[in-house]
């Protein structure tokens, strides 16, 4: 025993999983010490000094995370694996939180016994730095009963990194596609931080012009500008002792760039029309999605402000790369909205699941939580079937389905040219009519009020005049007057 590589502790209820984890762990040289039960697993961590820890979250006596956390107390160094026949967002970020350092799911294959063994042996020394989010994390749902549901390992390792980062002060940068959940994954590390009770607040960065962005974030004084006729906080100092959600960060322009990032790294910021810093304590997490690391390339955004708000990185993978959270999903959200669009409880048939799984889901998450709604009000019995989904069969004659987004968009108008022809200037024919509905949308919106509509636009009005006359836009009644 004195020769064996590492002391390794297996604590299961299940007299087959610790028989196959000793021999596959004896066979690679280590000292194996089973029990069937939470109290044996105390008596065993307070008698002996283990370098690792196998730990089922559901056995007689202690709980696998009630070992965990009083095992945190023996001034151990014990490096900790939570075994569960049920893996979901709670059991993964109280795990990570109370300082496990990865998580099993049952079944699994012996092949990943070790080499999860042989990780937790290289990253021991991590434990104490992970172990230090004590914080209760409970349940991280969310306003509105919104949570992250899910159980595949790209999800449970973004529930992972959730637990690690939620008690550290340090910028957190979500990336992914629309619809994916980026806004859940913030409003989860702030549920999970000493922050909790503090504000969260969210801004959208593509959603406020340009030339008005940096008023909301940073405030105005009275008389600061045109129209400015009361002063204005600002998120910042809203968000003050909280979390600041900066969505489509990628949408900023470069001037306003730079004053985010003097304000990341001195801490204060200063309201339009003021020449008074104020000092505010904000955490900071960002999302977009959009491949920054290329934005930077083609000068379109600061590398030194990427540094400053990537020191902690999560990208959520597309909803059709984790396929098997999507049943979980979709009964989530049934369970969610059948109360009130179906009038009560709502099930759905084996062929509907089958049907969701096989589909893409360019949209991710948030098309599908919107078909569900669908298919609720259109379903007639008490089981929502595959022909209530029928709806997902509708796509382009092309075949190819494009999200409604403005990435989307571009691809279809590209397709459409290039199909039609060999075109000469590819680039300006999409750029045109991308720009026409554009532009008609938001004079329509100001009631061919140019200035306004200009100021929506972050162009001048000189610009949007040429702009009218080159493309030829219809404009409001009023304004052809």
């Amino acid at each position: 025993m004195n020769d064996a590589k590492a002391r390794i502790l297996v604590a299961d209820d299940e007299d087959s999983i610790r028989f196959v984890m000793r021999e596959a762990l004896e066979a690679e040289g280590h000292a194996v010490h089973d029990v069937p039960d939470g109290d044996s697993a105390l008596a065993a961590l307070e008698r002996e000094d283990f370098d690792l820890a196998f730990l089922d979250i559901r056995m007689p006596g202690a709980s696998g995370l009630e070992v965990l956390e009083r095992a945190r107390t023996l001034a151990t160094d014990t490096a900790v694996v939570i075994i569960t026949a049920q893996s979901t967002f709670e059991n993964a970020v109280e795990a990570m939180k109370l300082g496990a350092i990865d998580y099993l799911t049952k079944p699994f294959g012996l092949a990943e016994v070790r080499a999860l063994t042989d990780k937790a042996l290289r990253t021991r020394a991590l434990e104490l730095e992970v172990r230090a989010l004590r914080r209760e994390v409970g349940r991280a749902v969310v306003p509105g009963g919104q949570r992250l549901v899910g159980n595949s390992p790209a999800l449970v390792e973004t529930f992972k990194t959730v637990g690690k980062v939620a008690g550290r002060n340090v910028p957190v940068l979500v990336t992914g596609e629309s619809g994916t959940g980026k806004e859940l994954v913030a409003r989860a590390i702030h549920t999970a931080s000493p922050r909790a009770g503090e504000p969260f607040v969210a801004v959208n960065a593509a959603a406020i012009p340009h030339d008005l962005l940096e008023s909301e974030l940073f405030g105005h004084e009275r008389g600061a500008f045109t129209g400015a006729t009361e002063a204005r906080t600002g998120r910042f100092r809203e968000a003050d002792g909280g979390t600041l959600f900066l969505d489509e960060i990628g949408d900023m322009s470069l001037d306003l760039q730079a004053k985010l990032l003097r304000a990341l790294q001195s801490g204060e910021v200063t309201p339009v029309g003021s020449r008074k810093p104020v000092h505010v304590d904000v955490r900071i997490v960002a999302a977009t999605n959009r491949d920054l690391a290329v934005a930077v390339r083609d000068g379109r955004f600061r590398e030194d402000l990427l540094y400053r708000l990537r020191v902690v990185p999560i990208a959520l993978p597309p909803l059709r790369a984790r396929r098997d959270d999507i049943p979980a999903l979709a009964e989530h959200f049934v369970a969610r909205y059948a109360p009130d669009l179906a009038g009560g409880h709502r099930g759905l048939s084996e062929g509907a699941i089958e049907r969701l799984v096989a589909y893409d889901w360019p949209g991710n998450v948030r098309e599908l939580e919107n078909a569900i709604r669908r298919a609720l009000v259109l379903s007639t019995s008490g089981v929502i079937t595959a022909e209530d989904f029928a709806f997902l069969d509708e796509r382009p004659p092309e075949g190819r389905y494009e999200p409604r987004t403005l990435d989307g968009l571009v691809r279809a108008e590209a397709r459409r040219a290039l199909a039609a022809g060999e075109p000469h200037d590819l680039f300006h024919e999409v750029l045109e009519r991308i720009e026409m509905p554009l532009i008609e949308t938001v004079l329509a919106h100001t009631q061919g009020n140019q200035i306004r509509a200009a100021a929506l636009l972050g162009i001048n009005r000189n610009t949007l005049r040429k702009k009218i006359t080159e493309l030829g836009v219809a404009l409001p009644r009023r304004e052809r007057a």
